[in-house]
């Protein structure tokens, strides 16, 4: 994964994101429509993607590896409450969403899991 456009990515996602979790925090959103508003974000994120000459597959990776990275946060809460470390929850969700993508493109998981590991571990404190 070429690290310039997750440096490309991240803050684009963060700053959106952001947003609509302070309108969701202050009760402007419901879960659905948090949800609504999350989903519409990651596919205008990978309609900029494309636009911007990458393939549908770095895209996804790409995508899904920045979300695992702000969801850092609330990895790190779940792992808490479940009393598990921090590297179990962190590599279920990376394991979720590398089946995701591989069932999506046909692709080899084990190789998914790679890369998503790789940017996480990149990205993540």
């Amino acid at each position: 994964m070429n690290k310039q456009l997750l440096d490309l990515v991240l803050p684009r996602l963060a700053q959106r994101l952001h947003r609509h979790l302070r309108r969701y925090q202050s009760g402007q959103l419901n879960d659905a429509q948090f949800s609504r508003k999350f989903e519409t974000l990651l596919e205008q994120q990978h309609s900029w993607l494309a636009n911007q000459g990458i393939s549908d597959l770095e895209a996804a990776v790409a995508i899904h590896g920045a979300v695992l990275v702000l969801s850092g946060p609330g990895l790190q809460a779940e792992a808490q409450e479940k009393g598990l470390p921090l590297e179990v929850i962190e590599f279920r969700a990376v394991v979720d969403a590398a089946e995701d993508i591989a069932e999506q493109f046909g692709i080899s998981t084990q190789k998914t899991i790679r890369r998503i590991s790789a940017i996480v571990a990149t990205y993540t404190e």
